[in-house]
């Protein structure tokens, strides 16, 4: 395993830390032997998120712990599970065995040190009971990383070279590149006696500690980053002794066990805030559950999470009845449109809600001052959103913690910075600058009416929001939900959506959006009816307002009847009936009624989908964005990372199902901070996909040489992705043999993506060049109808079941299979059971779908003649338009 870097956020440095020209080099040996594991893959959102620090994980095949280099021994903590140390060179280091063993009270733990020893490299530190402990505890990962330190600039990880980052006791394990200068004492460990502070002093009442081990390393990393939030001094007291509370080593070196009683110190202008708010979290248990409450801290912000309900709301009962009225008195129903961002159906009363403005001041104190305040609020929300999305990929949700993490870039986006910045140096606040600055940028996104870039508008306008209620404290509106709402609003955020209480929101209607923004794809992977780019006499719907959200069939009904009160919920049963009638079946192959097979894959945005994927059904992966690999990082993958991730999904597949790796399909839509492109007035017609590959060669074959490494462990296929010329496939060709055979290994299978007009007008030129095509109808409908993706204006008429798109479809299929090639459908039509029959019909051999879609397209196939779809096709190819071809195909109500 090659090394990889864990960098400081350099919004958190000081001015001088980031420009400091002196540095000195910190390197650690590795305290134990075992198998490398980053940080961000541990299972504990606290080590994972960085809130003790950077650093490394090891999964140990060893039972001692030992110096990772030469210092002094600041504190080990009662339990003998964790142990801090400060290194020669001024940093502090925490090495923290197992995970929860806090819990076990120092059974099968043997510390072989005291607090003040002075340590040198390889000395045992701690001896362990490993059986003992395994069967007791959630893990046996050992953590090593430095506290957060302004000297640090970075952190580089070292393994051993191979297939498997093992390392053996004292193997070199981390390199840390730091600043020379002296660090201020900001992290004073513990102190004692008066200290000349600010006068402006609050202190807190006596706080009895209800977690059930104290503060260890969990609970005071929470406390170490609320403080963090204040600009005030603050310290916690016990006894005598005093921590500061920005400090993790300090605090846990005051040993607070459960049943302590400390206080809250705090000296300066937001000192009865501070005070305020770490009072009440010690109260809360800091995101533990308590002995005497049972509460526990839920490690999002409040600002995400709905308050309860307001009384005296209409509320839809389960059995559809109103509170208030009788459905049967009411006229008949009356129906809005829109476009199906999420399928699904709801019964319930309309709440509408308002975006919420946050009035500033325009004038600000001195430059340096508001710009501590933004720095503090960009590294707040930094902050925030780190932990929705380890809180997110804890669950299991990886592509809804893509979003939070693309987020993040945006808080380091230099033109928004840029902007903010020259505001601030007018005399303006933080608060003046930063709305002003993110509001332009999402305005000149929104302008552009291109749906990618207006989805990135709104979550400009997301990240933009969050920051500027941390720069006035104000806390989110618009969270009290009734019981089974309908919401509606012109427009949502991606953290609007991640922060509905589910239990109360049942569905979703906004007058702005499409099928592929931020906000669909979260709708989606919760199973939230949702509408987008309804008739804007939405938003004047009252509140309470009984409606049927049909989201499958775009359609709003409001003041619905008793009778189709009853058929909606009759339907959602069967729909759920039918569901679990389908899974049954899900491993069954896709056969239609006169014996044609088709294969029904999936597509994949990550290694973490592949169980998923087996377990629904999947015959094999039609599509693998391997964009996840290379997304929100400072450098593209090494070939070695790139291999473990491919090697995984392959794996998880097995030699007979096939695995379709698509090649970095980036470009002016979705930018690499280490792929710098020039700026295009229109993206979409310029650098990206295949030509962004052909153009930097030095990432491009790193990725090939990972795939085809990867093909020795299953059916591995490689596929590019915006091909437009003959040239360029055969560029690409020629570079994948010189590494082929430079690797010694057998060829596998080359295929293109059909997404340009001008490969299926050339299929049978393109066919004789490849092994398979898969047409990306979601591109390939918005190049043929010169239609943004799911534009807000035009969603309703970018439909891939344009009798344009299945002529060029037609004339793909067709050329392929003339030359004994096979061609899939990858796009959105592929999930779509309206376009189901039509592709068959044209002779697609292969659709790839989402995953969750697996079993029900398998389960239609099933129920289709092969002959009634070739009549149907026949028809489509001679229709005006897709509304024309959609009408004859009425998909089976349950």
């Amino acid at each position: 395993m090659q090394g990889f870097e864990v960098s400081r956020d350099p919004a958190r440095l000081p001015l001088e830390a980031r420009v400091h020209p002196k540095w000195e080099i910190q390197k650690l040996k590795a305290p134990i032997a075992g198998v490398l594991v980053p940080l961000d893959r541990v299972p504990d959102p606290v080590f994972s998120q960085k809130s003790v620090g950077d650093g490394v994980a090891i999964d140990p095949t060893g039972n001692e712990l030992v110096a990772p280099c030469d210092g002094t021994v600041l504190q080990v903590h009662p339990s003998g599970h964790a142990l801090f140390m400060k290194t020669k060179k001024g940093l502090e280091l925490l090495m923290h065995i197992g995970l929860e063993t806090v819990k076990l009270k120092g059974e099968g733990f043997t510390p072989l040190v005291q607090k003040g020893a002075q340590v040198i490299e390889g000395q045992p530190l701690i001896q362990f009971d490993a059986d003992q402990v395994a069967r007791k505890a959630k893990s046996l990962l050992t953590i090593v990383v430095f506290s957060h330190s302004d000297r640090i600039e970075n952190i580089e990880i070292l393994g051993m070279s191979g297939d498997s980052p093992v390392l053996g006791i004292q193997d070199p394990l981390m390199q840390v590149r730091m600043s020379s200068g002296s660090k201020a004492q900001v992290d004073q460990p513990v102190m004692s006696g008066s200290s000349s502070l600010s006068s402006a002093q609050s202190l807190s009442e006596s706080l009895k500690i209800l977690n059930p081990t104290g503060l260890h390393a969990r609970p005071a990393s929470i406390l170490v980053n609320l403080s963090k939030k204040f600009t005030c001094e603050i310290f916690l007291v016990k006894g005598d002794q005093r921590a500061n509370a920005r400090s993790l080593v300090a605090l846990m070196s005051l040993e607070v066990g459960n049943g302590d009683l400390v206080q809250v110190d705090a000296r300066g202008q937001d000192a009865e805030a501070a005070v305020a708010a770490i009072s009440q979290a010690i109260r809360d248990g800091l995101g533990e559950k308590n002995e005497e409450s049972g509460s526990h801290a839920s490690g999002i912000s409040a600002t995400d999470t709905p308050a309860a309900p307001t009384k005296g709301t209409v509320q839809v009962q389960s059995n559809t009845t109103v509170s208030q009225a009788s459905a049967d008195s009411r006229p008949t129903s009356r129906v809005l449109r829109g476009v199906t961002a999420s399928p699904g159906r709801a019964v319930g009363a309309v709440f509408q809600l308002k975006s919420q403005e946050i009035v500033v001041r325009e004038k600000g104190e001195s430059e340096e001052k508001e710009s501590e305040r933004l720095n503090h609020a960009l590294c707040e929300a930094k902050f925030q959103l780190e932990t929705i999305a380890g809180l997110l990929k804890k669950e299991g949700d990886s592509s809804r913690a893509l979003i939070f993490e693309a987020h993040q870039e945006l808080l380091e986006d230099p033109n928004l910075l840029d902007l903010a910045r020259r505001q601030l140096s007018k005399g303006k606040s933080a608060a003046y600058s930063w709305k002003l600055a993110y509001l332009q940028a999402a305005d000149q996104l929104a302008s552009l009416n291109n749906q990618l870039l207006a989805a990135r508008a709104t979550d400009v306008r997301d990240v933009g929001q969050r920051v500027l209620r941390l720069l006035e404290e104000v806390q989110a509106t618009g969270s009290q939900f009734p019981e089974n709402c309908i919401l509606v609003a012109e427009d949502l955020t991606p953290s609007d959506v991640a922060g509905l209480d589910r239990e109360r929101v049942i569905g979703l209607v906004t007058t702005t959006g499409g099928s592929t923004s931020h906000v669909a794809i979260l709708a989606r992977s919760v199973d939230l009816p949702a509408l987008a780019g309804a008739d804007g006499s939405v938003l004047q719907i009252e509140n309470g307002t009984l409606v049927v959200l049909d989201a499958t069939h775009g359609e709003l009904r409001l003041q619905p009847t008793a009778a189709e009160l009853a058929e909606c919920q009759a339907r959602k049963q069967a729909d759920e009936a039918q569901k679990k009638a389908e899974a049954e079946r899900a491993h069954d192959p896709a056969v239609t009624q006169d014996g044609r097979r088709v294969e029904v894959v999936a597509n994949l945005k990550g290694s973490k989908e592949s169980t998923h994927a087996v377990g629904m059904g999947a015959e094999g992966v039609g599509l693998l964005r391997t964009e996840f690999l290379f997304m929100n990082r400072d450098s593209a993958p090494n070939e070695e990372e790139q291999l473990n991730s491919y090697r995984a999904i392959a794996q998880a597949f097995g030699k007979e199902r096939p695995v379709i790796i698509r090649t970095l399909d980036v470009g002016g839509d979705k930018p690499l901070r280490y792929l710098p492109l020039p700026h295009e007035e229109n993206p979409f017609l310029g650098e990206r996909g295949l030509r962004v590959s052909l153009n930097r060669p030095d990432v491009f074959r790193v990725q090939l040489r990972a795939i085809l490494r990867a093909s020795e462990y299953g059916q591995v296929r490689v596929m590019f992705p915006m091909v437009s010329t003959i040239a360029e496939l055969r560029q690409a060709k020629e570079i994948l043999e010189e590494e082929r055979i430079q690797l010694g290994v057998a060829p596998i299978s080359i295929g293109i993506m059909v997404e340009v007009p001008s490969v299926a007008i050339l299929a049978e030129q393109f066919a004789r060049e490849c092994d398979f095509f898969s047409v990306g109808s979601n591109d390939l409908t918005q190049y043929t109808l010169a239609m943004d993706r799911g534009h807000p204006k035009l969603a309703s008429q970018m439909d891939g079941l344009d009798p344009s798109i299945l002529s060029l479809i037609d004339l793909a299929v067709k050329a392929a299979h003339r030359n004994g090639k096979w061609v899939g459908v990858c796009g959105g039509i592929a999930s779509d059971p309206q376009a189901v029959p039509f592709l068959l019909g044209l002779g697609v051999d292969e659709l790839s779908v989402s995953i969750p879609s697996v079993p029900a397209i398998k389960a239609q196939i099933r129920r289709l003649s092969q002959l009634d779809c070739e009549a149907l096709a026949v028809r489509a190819l001679q229709a005006e338009s897709a509304a024309e071809i959609r009408s004859w195909v009425k998909i089976e109500e349950n």
